[in-house]
């Protein structure tokens, strides 16, 4: 055998057996990693900040079903008297056709399963949207849509139409807040604070539509429509600092 590669399994297995050695005299458990961080020199903090907001947009789903018609003709004919009565309530109250879509429209036939799957009548459905800044009339678009024949009321939604201009307030809190948590550690840890090398934000999906479910039956509640209020919602911002220390 090659004197040369006699040697080096000669230090291969001495090496193997320090290790195993070194493992047990030490205590190590296995498997060792060892690793550096490009980090070590920077401080991370998480910062949060809020904002409230009073919602700007309302939007409302105004549904009417006809339940077994005897035709698809008197079916179509019957949801679609409804559905135009409720639009033309919605335009005698100053909404625009922009602000009034049909968002759903279905004939279905209707069978008696005990009779042997036989026709016994046609179900329609028919939805209006009504998407509008003027939120104060909330109350008056469920009044007169239910008034116009509407027996369903899907939820009504208040929005922020641009929640993009109101995330700036809510940034600069949140950076605020981390450098406020920055410092207080940084005098715990006993280490000082550099310039800032990085700021990461991220932005929780916490600015849902808020919505009120209005059973029909319910929404007629006088002229002046149910009690329907907007509150606010609230816009967040949470960023990461990374400062450098010394």
């Amino acid at each position: 055998m090659n004197k040369q590669l006699v040697i080096t399994y000669a230090a291969v297995i001495l090496l193997t057996l320090f290790g195993l050695l070194l493992i047990k005299e030490l205590n190590i458990s296995y498997p060792l990693t060892i690793t550096t961080s490009s980090r070590s020199s920077e401080l991370s903090v998480v910062g949060e900040g809020k904002v409230e907001v009073v919602p700007d947009t309302v939007t409302i789903e105004a549904g009417v079903s006809i339940n077994l018609a005897p035709s698809v003709e008197e079916a179509q004919k019957q949801v679609d008297a409804i559905n135009n009565k409720i639009i033309a309530q919605m335009k005698e109250l100053g909404l625009e056709s922009k602000d009034i879509k049909t968002s759903n429209y279905s004939i279905n036939p209707s069978y008696d399963y005990n009779k042997g799957n036989v026709i016994n009548g046609y179900n329609a459905y028919a939805s209006t949207t009504i998407k509008t800044s003027k939120t104060e009339l909330a109350p008056q678009i469920v009044s007169r849509a239910t008034a116009a024949g509407a027996n369903q009321i899907n939820g009504v939604q208040y929005s922020v139409k641009d929640p993009a201009k109101f995330r700036e307030g809510a940034r600069k809190k949140a950076i605020e807040n981390a450098k406020e948590q920055a410092q207080k550690l940084s005098q715990e840890l006993g280490i000082k604070l550099g310039k800032i090398t990085n700021i990461v934000e991220s932005t929780p999906y916490d600015n849902s539509p808020v919505y009120y479910k209005t059973a029909a039956a319910e929404a007629g509640g006088g002229a002046g429509g149910p009690d329907i209020e907007p509150g606010s919602q609230e816009i967040s911002s949470v960023v990461t600092l990374y400062f450098a220390t010394r």
